[in-house]
């Protein structure tokens, strides 16, 4: 399965850069529970990596910075019984995240002002609620 992850048009990770470790996975199993080795983690080195664009570094740093550990990011997945479903998974994930925190920031919000239009209606709303309040009070004769 050794083939790169594509993280966006511009940011591909060649599979030489993505090291996999395996271990056995805990929960429920069957009789090849103890010799299964399906758990999947998937390491990759953002800071030191050649795939990383220089525009992007910067910014994948600093948004996966509490997941990083000495510029490296993890991912386990254990999901699946089987050890190559949990790969597809760890990348699967792994591209997504990656996707996520090199997205651009979103447009800076330009506050608005309220139409003249919109308060008139507010404001008329708010005088016909008081005035079905009012008629409700006990003028019984």
């Amino acid at each position: 399965m050794p083939e790169d992850l594509v993280v966006t048009r511009s940011f591909v990770v060649p599979d030489g850069e993505l090291g996999e470790r395996f271990s056995r996975s805990s929960g429920p199993g069957g009789q090849g529970v103890n010799t299964a080795d399906s758990r999947v983690e998937l390491s990759f080195d953002v800071a030191r990596s050649t795939a990383v664009p220089e525009h992007l570094r910067a910014r994948l740093l600093e948004r996966l910075g509490p997941r990083l550990v000495d510029g490296v990011l993890t991912l386990a997945a254990s999901e699946y019984r089987s050890q190559l479903a949990n790969r597809r998974a760890a990348r699967d994930r792994l591209a997504q995240l990656l996707r996520e925190a090199a997205a651009p920031p979103p447009a800076k919000r330009r506050p608005t002002r309220p139409t003249r239009g919109s308060k008139e209606r507010r404001l008329a709303g708010k005088k016909q609620r008081g005035e079905i309040k009012r008629g409700r009070s006990g003028n019984f004769d």
